[in-house]
């Protein structure tokens, strides 16, 4: 099941540059022949390392120059540095590198944007029935607390916004407002205060109006959920794949300043061209 044609159709208009630093993946090779066909994208490869680059780092991040060349001489330091400097519009990197040393690169060389305090990550999850949802934190941050997870829950916005048109936010916890106590619940209260987006809340009320007016809390309209940690999200998205057939499209690195995306290491062809056409929807 595709995602939706609006995303495909943005990824079109924007014809965006694309830099992957993974050009000799057969996977990731493939997937670039198809993106340039459909015109989805005009992908590229590592260029050599420049004075634009350079300065990306040194003027831009603050770097000695002497680490900043260092640094370029890195595959995954060089991607980001080209998107830093605007030789190229996003980064899709992952399939053969591990999320945590995309995250490094996009880091340091690209940098959070404003009001964000740490990257994090969502899925896009495109559903049998035509309903298409953010879910985050679902692959990065194990176990945030409240300025965290409120900092998550910014980003999903942006997130949605760019993607879906809006965002309407969740909090999500076992509890739904002043119904039950603990920990965990504590967390996520703190967060949506933080945040100001509706929570605690439950997942049905979340998503179903009749019971969200009910338990009295959001419109039951959300197409934003944040997960308290990573392994309500990570299990959430599994369950949403196996069970409900939903496609999960990601992990969507967000936060940064310019697009990022991280390939899991398993990504087929097919998941490399939705990544990479979400990544583009929303440079």
């Amino acid at each position: 099941m595709p995602i939706s044609e609006k995303i495909f159709a943005r990824a079109r208009e924007k014809s965006a540059r694309v830099v992957f630093p993974e050009l000799d993946d057969p996977r990731v090779a493939a997937a670039c022949q198809r993106l340039t066909a459909e015109g989805l994208a005009r992908p590229v490869g590592l260029a050599e390392p420049t004075e634009a680059q350079l300065a990306a780092l040194v003027e831009a991040r603050g770097m000695k120059e002497t680490i900043a060349r260092r640094m370029l001489a890195k595959p995954l330091f060089r991607a980001a540095a080209m998107v830093a400097s605007g030789e190229a519009d996003a980064m899709v990197a992952g399939a053969d590198s591990p999320t945590r040393r995309v995250i490094e690169a996009a880091s340091i060389a690209i940098g959070l944007a404003d009001g964000v305090d740490l990257p994090s990550s969502f899925f896009l999850m495109a559903f049998p029935d035509g309903r298409e949802l953010v879910f985050a934190d679902c692959a990065v941050n194990v176990a945030p607390d409240a300025a965290a997870l409120a900092s998550i829950a910014r980003a999903s916005a942006a997130s949605a916004t760019a993607l879906l048109g809006a965002a309407r936010v969740a909090m999500l916890s076992f509890s739904t407002g002043t119904s039950g106590s603990g920990d965990s619940v504590d967390l996520v209260r703190a967060a949506a205060e933080a945040s100001g987006y509706p929570g605690p809340i439950q997942a049905d009320a979340a998503l179903n109006a009749a019971i969200a007016a009910k338990k009295g809390l959001g419109r039951g309209d959300a197409n934003t959920l944040i997960f308290p940690d990573l392994d309500a999200g990570n299990i959430a998205y599994k369950l949403c794949q196996e069970l409900a057939g939903a496609q999960a499209i990601g992990p969507i690195l967000q936060g940064f300043r310019r697009p990022v995306c991280d390939l899991s290491r398993g990504a087929s062809i097919d998941d490399i061209v939705a990544s990479t056409v979400v990544t583009v929807a929303m440079s």
